[in-house]
């Protein structure tokens, strides 16, 4: 339960016991667990893993984004990522093309197969966050929503920040 005892004034202080901020982050693993389940199965099948699926979710969201600002966003060694990409890249579901401005910048795009694949990746996670929010309500969305940005790391703020402002 939440003890506002402490507030004063117009601050309503937040007191959670371990317990219950251990529940929270069980919630978190399992609910991750369940948010992943469907796109694993369907990456499974065609050999790729989780960090296709991230590469690919955000090369649609910033279609002609840099290996740079993948990088940036995806928090990964280069080396990683370069394993990913190549992947992608020779199964033709992503390309990649010279920078005009700067030859040394490789522009990332999905091609027409990557698109239906990042789309049935993501839409099975859309149904899944779909039913939650119409079980939990408006205020538990927009509170839920509180929740994680307030866990982002300031450099991931701010890349979550530049991807509100693009919403499709």
């Amino acid at each position: 339960m939440v003890d506002t005892s402490g507030a004063q004034g117009n601050e309503t202080l937040l007191f959670l016991t371990d317990e219950q901020l251990r529940k929270g982050i069980e919630a978190m693993f399992f609910a991750y667990r369940g948010f992943t389940a469907d796109p694993d199965r369907i990456l499974d099948e065609k050999g790729y893993g989780r960090a296709h699926h991230r590469a690919m979710h955000f090369i649609k969201r910033t279609p002609g984004t840099t290996v740079n600002n993948l990088l940036s966003i995806l928090g990964v060694t280069k080396q990683s990522l370069n394993r990913v990409l190549r992947t992608l890249i020779d199964d033709r579901l992503v390309r990649s093309e010279v920078g005009t401005r700067d030859k040394r910048e490789r522009h990332l795009t999905l091609t027409e197969t990557g698109l239906e694949l990042e789309r049935a990746l993501s839409d099975a996670q859309r149904v899944r966050m779909r039913t939650a929010f119409r079980q939990a309500g408006p205020e538990a969305v927009a509170g839920f929503r509180q929740v994680l940005e307030a866990m982002m790391d300031g450099d991931m703020r701010r890349h979550y920040a530049r991807l509100k402002d693009t919403e499709v």
